[in-house]
C-alpha cells in the first residue's frame, strides 16, 4: 500500500498534462513524479526513515504537494500545520510532534528559527525560497536540497495501520491536539472522495483555496489518482477567486460558508462567467437555509454540503446535489437545514445518552465507526479514550436529530449549548433564523450572564454593507419564528466576528469577552 504507487501511474497515463497550477507555474504530472522522487530520496539521504515525523509550515505553494507525495514514497508521517496557527499554537503543535525535520516557506521562517533551540528532536530544518541568511543560521535550502536526490521512482510498502499524519485541529475548544490519521484512514478517504461526488473522468479542475494541510488537502490524492487538475491559491480573496474560476474553467472547489458568504458579496459575481462549475462543495461549518439559497441562485444547482473532521478522515455525512434541488423545489424544504445522511463506509448512529439511537425528535450526539475513524490523539492516551464510547463508537460532540428517511439534522456543538432557565438553547438554530434577515451578513449567538436565567441568549451581528437595523428590529424578526425563550435578549453589532484559523467562527472568542473576570464560563 502506498500512494506513490498511483502517482507513477498517473504520471503515466497522463506525462504532459497539469497536475498542479500556481500562479504562473505549471507542474505536470511527469514533474510531480519527478520533483516528489527527488525530494524523497534526498529526505532519504539525510536519515529520515519510514515512521519519521516531518512538519510543513507554509502557505499553500506547489512545494507543499510534492513533498505529500514524497513523504508517502517514504512512510514518512506529515505534521499538518496550518499556516494561519499563531507563534504559540506553532510552537505549542512542534513540541508537541518532536519532528525530525521541517519544510518552511519565508513567512514562518523568523518563528521557527526562534524555537529551533527548544525542539531538540528537529535535526533539519528545510527552507524553501532559502536566503544567504538562512544559510547562514544553519537552515537547508529545500529546492537545492530536491535537486540533489535521484529521479527514479522510490517507495515503501506500508501497512493500513501505519501513522500517516498528524492533523492538528483548529484548537477552537482550547489546545491544540493531533489527531493520527494511518494510511488506512487515508485510504478509505480516497475512496470515499472517488465513489462520492468528486468522481472524475479525469477533465475537471479542482480550485484549492483553504489551507491544504488541512480539510482542503484531503482531496490532494484522490485527485491526483483520477488525473484532475489542481488549481491552487495562495490567498482567499473574493474577487480574485471567482477570476480564476472563469479564466481556468474551474469544475469543482470545496470551500468554507465563511467564503461562500464572501463571494455572494463580492460585486464583481455578476459579471463572471461560472458556468464550468458543476460542484461547489462547502463544509467545515453551518450554513443557513438563507444563504444556501442565495449560493444556488448565484452558482446554479451546483451545491453539495459535507460534514466531517480530521478524526473521521474527512466526510462522513453528504447532502448532495440531489438533496439540495429536492428543498429548493418545495418537495421537502427543511433539508437546507440537514447536513445530508451517512454515505459510504462510514457507520454511523445519532445515540441518546443512554447509548441508544434516538427516536422522533430525540436530540443525541452524532457518532461514527469505521475505517475512516482516527487512531486517536497523538500522545494523549486520556482525550483518545474520552473520544470514543464503551462499544467504541467516536464522540463527535455535534449534537443532532434523524429524520424516517434518515437525514440529519446537527442542532449544536454540546460545548456550544447554552442553558437558560433549565431550558437547552442551540445558537446554530438562533443563527439560522437571524441569517434570513434581509439587513444580516453574518451572526454569531452566545450565552451571556444572566443573574436570574443563569445565562441569556445574545445576538452579536455584522450588517450588510449599507443596510439598517436596529437591535429591536433583530429582536422582534424572531417573534413568530422561535419561542419566547429562544429569542435573543440583546444584540450587539460589530464590524466583523473572529474567525479561527481555518477560516470558521470563533464562538469561542465572541462569548469570551462578555465572561471576563468571572471564575466559571457558566451560571
Amino acid at each position: 500500500m502506498n500512494f506513490g504507487i498511483y502517482l507513477a501511474r498517473s504520471a503515466t497515463y497522463w506525462p504532459n498534462k497539469a497536475a498542479v497550477i500556481f500562479q504562473d507555474q505549471v507542474l505536470t504530472y511527469r514533474a510531480l513524479e519527478e520533483r516528489s522522487n527527488r525530494l524523497a530520496h534526498a529526505l532519504q539521504s539525510l536519515g529520515l526513515k519510514k515512521g519519521d515525523r516531518v512538519a510543513i509550515v507554509s502557505p499553500n505553494r506547489p512545494d507543499i504537494v510534492v513533498a505529500e507525495c514524497a513523504f508517502y514514497k517514504l512512510g514518512l508521517v506529515k505534521v499538518a500545520l496550518n499556516s494561519r496557527l499563531s507563534p504559540q499554537e506553532l510552537e505549542d503543535a512542534l513540541t508537541n510532534a518532536e519532528p525530525q525535520a521541517c519544510l518552511v516557506g519565508p513567512a514562518h521562517r523568523a518563528v521557527v528559527q526562534g524555537l529551533r533551540a527548544r525542539l531538540p528532536s528537529l535535526q533539519h530544518a528545510i527552507a524553501w525560497d532559502c536566503s544567504e541568511a538562512d544559510l547562514a543560521s544553519g537552515w537547508l535550502d529545500g529546492q537545492a536540497l530536491e535537486a540533489q536526490g535521484a529521479c527514479q521512482h522510490i517507495h515503501v510498502d506500508l501497512e493500513p495501520q501505519d501513522l500517516a499524519v498528524l492533523h492538528y485541529t483548529s484548537g477552537s475548544t482550547g489546545k491544540l491536539k493531533a489527531a493520527m490519521q494511518t494510511m488506512g484512514n487515508r485510504m478509505t478517504s480516497l475512496r470515499k472522495v472517488i465513489m462520492g461526488r468528486m468522481q472524475s473522468n479525469g477533465d475537471d479542475v479542482m480550485l484549492l483555496v483553504g489551507p491544504i494541510t488541512h480539510a482542503s488537502g484531503m482531496f490532494i490524492q484522490a485527485m491526483l489518482f483520477q488525473g484532475v487538475t489542481i488549481l491552487l491559491l495562495d490567498r482567499f480573496h473574493p474577487a480574485e477567486l471567482l477570476e480564476a474560476i472563469e479564466k481556468h474553467r474551474v469544475t469543482m472547489t470545496f470551500m468554507v460558508p465563511a467564503m461562500i458568504h464572501a463571494l455572494l458579496a463580492e460585486p464583481s459575481i455578476r459579471s463572471r462567467d461560472l458556468s464550468s462549475l458543476r460542484l461547489l462543495s462547502y463544509g467545515a461549518a453551518p450554513m443557513s437555509p438563507a444563504r444556501i439559497l442565495e449560493a444556488w441562485k448565484a452558482f446554479g444547482p451546483v451545491l453539495a454540503q459535507g460534514y466531517g473532521a480530521g478524526e473521521t478522515t474527512g466526510g462522513v455525512i453528504s447532502l448532495s446535489i440531489a438533496d439540495h434541488a429536492r428543498a429548493i423545489s418545495g418537495e421537502k424544504p427543511q433539508l437546507l437545514s440537514a447536513c445530508g445522511r451517512a454515505f459510504c463506509e462510514s457507520e454511523l448512529q445519532v445515540l441518546n445518552d443512554a447509548g441508544l439511537p434516538v427516536q422522533g425528535d430525540e436530540i443525541g450526539e452524532i457518532c461514527v465507526r469505521g475505517p475512516d475513524v482516527f487512531a486517536g490523539y497523538w500522545r494523549a492516551p486520556e482525550v483518545s479514550q474520552a473520544a470514543f464510547d464503551a462499544q467504541g463508537w467516536l464522540r463527535t460532540g455535534d449534537l443532532a436529530r434523524v429524520d424516517d428517511e434518515g437525514y440529519i439534522y446537527i442542532v449544536d456543538r454540546r460545548k456550544e449549548m447554552l442553558v437558560s432557565g433549565g431550558f437547552n438553547i442551540y445558537p446554530t438554530e438562533i443563527e439560522s433564523v437571524l441569517a434570513q434577515h434581509p439587513a444580516v451578513y453574518e451572526v454569531c449567538v452566545v450565552g451571556v450572564p444572566d443573574d436570574h436565567w443563569g445565562e441569556v441568549v445574545k445576538a452579536v451581528v455584522v450588517l450588510r454593507q449599507g443596510a439598517q437595523a436596529s437591535a429591536q428590529d433583530i429582536i422582534d424578526f424572531c417573534k413568530d419564528r422561535l419561542a419566547d425563550f429562544k429569542k435573543p435578549r440583546s444584540v450587539d453589532f460589530v464590524t466583523e466576528l473572529p474567525k479561527n484559523s481555518n477560516g470558521k467562527l470563533s464562538r469561542k472568542d465572541v462569548r469570551e469577552r462578555y465572561w471576563q473576570g468571572r471564575d466559571r464560563k457558566v451560571n
